[in-house]
């Protein structure tokens, strides 16, 4: 693996133990074994290394939160978009635990944030149509958009969310289940039996989970 590579994973790792705030240039080269100027001929600061974070995590979020035109099984698509917050939240937990405070920080960051989350709510409610297609759910035209903010809103809001009402407990793979299980929550409602049904099969996996990890 290249340097450059190897600084983003390493500060994404320290990130995620530590905290960003508490992480400095010279931790992370201090981690990788390089020298400070080896890391600074790659990048200028820390928050370079943070946009190329958000960089990677861009490609990923929109590759996997991308409409699928297949005859998938439902339960299938289902696993696949909550499996990928999962995934998301807890590979990035950093920056979802902290994200107002990040992204105020760095101008370009914002505006390149607030682009992708443009094109990532384009794609969830060409998602949520679709799940209207294969009957799992039911919501008026009219109330999508106001249904997928709030989808929208858990996702990225739950950790900041839980780091506020626990300032010094760290993120957990539990405490990210709860928030897949708040998804769950909202999306019932509006549910088809067949959705219904699919949704306890879901929920009943993440409980077990959230179970298994507190013992």
């Amino acid at each position: 693996m290249k340097t450059k590579q190897r600084i983003v994973y390493g500060a994404l790792e320290l990130f995620n133990q530590h905290g960003e705030r508490n992480i400095t240039t010279n931790h992370i080269s201090e981690h990788l074994g390089i020298s400070p100027g080896n890391l600074y001929y790659h990048y200028s600061n820390k928050q370079e290394i943070i946009r190329a974070i958000f960089k990677d995590y861009t490609s990923e979020l929109l590759d996997r939160f991308r409409p699928y035109e297949s005859q998938e099984q439902s339960l299938v698509l289902l696993k696949h978009y909550v499996n990928s917050t999962f995934s998301l939240m807890w590979k990035y937990r950093f920056f979802y635990a902290n994200l107002a405070d990040i992204v105020s920080r760095d101008a370009q960051l914002h505006s390149a944030y607030c682009q992708v989350q443009e094109k990532l709510r384009i794609n969830l409610v060409a998602i949520v149509e679709s799940f209207r297609t294969l009957n799992l759910i039911v919501v008026e035209p009219d109330n999508m958009p106001r249904f997928v903010t709030n989808l929208h809103f858990i996702a990225n809001g739950w950790l900041a969310y839980q780091s506020a009402m626990s300032a010094n407990q760290k993120v957990t793979e539990s405490m990210i289940m709860q928030g897949m299980l708040q998804i769950l929550a909202m999306v019932k409602p509006v549910a088809t039996q067949l959705g219904r049904e699919q949704l306890l099969l879901l929920e009943e996996g993440l409980q077990m989970t959230c179970t298994a990890e507190a013992e």
